[in-house]
């Protein structure tokens, strides 16, 4: 088993990545070795990887991103020990686990397979997001995740009681995890392919965005009508400045922001129509 990575700047990792799963259709996994610096890597055996020209190609040529290549053989035991990566999350009354782990205890216990492509929720832009969404009030009614990765944060949403729940992203990879893992939850989904920056966010009561800075400050330029209340993620504490100013022109009242560790969230109201 091989593991091939390419690590790229952050400001351009969602180009890089739409390139990338052209390439690697089956998805690609994702980490942050360091500041700044996002690692996308793909597994195979010899003769099954794309080929590094067509890889460095896809991430040199969007805007100067590559920062560098590497190949590495995985020892026979990669399986077990990716699995040791991915640990429940447990929240207040709230778990997260992998299908692996035992069912946990709390009210909602939810199970999310990472397979190669995403996480289970630990990541800390989504455990800002299930914050904020666990201290929402409601549930009263439309949901929307935005960017919904493997449908961690609209799976979990529908079982707090919000319906009709959409989950939008425009990775293919993304909306198929995403249909599995709330098939797998026995909970009702709306999933489709969506580019935050260039359609409308349907109308809905709530909207969870965990995105990079970059399409939410196209967001807040381009929607016609936003939703009651906002939760934003996937921010940089030093980008969550600009983006909540980016929305406060467009309306929108900051109520309340979160850190962990280099990470931000915001929580958005919007004045009714």
């Amino acid at each position: 088993m091989l593991r091939l990575a390419l690590r790229v700047q952050r400001e351009q990792a969602e180009l890089v990545l739409a390139e990338l799963l052209e390439l690697a259709p089956s998805g690609v996994e994702e980490s942050e070795p360091e500041p700044g610096i996002v690692e996308y890597a793909v597994y195979g055996a010899p003769g099954e990887l794309p080929a590094l020209p067509e890889l460095t190609a896809a991430a040199g040529g969007t805007g100067g991103a590559l920062v560098e290549v590497r190949t590495e053989e995985i020892p026979d035991d990669w399986a077990v020990r990716w699995r040791s990566f991915h640990r429940p999350l447990v929240l207040d009354g709230l778990t997260i686990r992998p299908p692996w782990e035992p069912p946990a205890t709390t009210p909602v216990d939810v199970v999310i397979d990472p397979g190669q492509a995403f996480g289970t929720g630990a990541h800390a832009t989504t455990r800002l997001c299930l914050e904020l969404l666990l201290d929402a009030p409601g549930p009263c009614g439309t949901l929307i995740d935005v960017g919904c990765g493997s449908g961690v944060l609209a799976i979990v949403a529908a079982r707090l009681g919000w319906e009709p729940v959409r989950a939008l992203d425009y990775d293919p990879a993304a909306v198929t995890a995403t249909r599995e893992n709330a098939a797998a939850n026995d909970v009702t989904l709306e999933v489709f392919e969506f580019d935050l920056r260039a359609d409308q966010v349907p109308d809905c009561e709530l909207a969870v965005a965990n995105v990079l800075a970059a399409p939410l400050r196209v967001w807040a330029a381009t929607q016609h009508r936003f939703p009651p209340e906002v939760i934003l993620s996937g921010l940089l504490v030093e980008e969550a400045d600009s983006v909540a100013t980016a929305f406060a022109a467009r309306g929108g009242v900051e109520q309340e922001r979160r850190h962990r560790g280099e990470w931000s969230a915001l929580r958005l109201q919007f004045p009714s129509a």
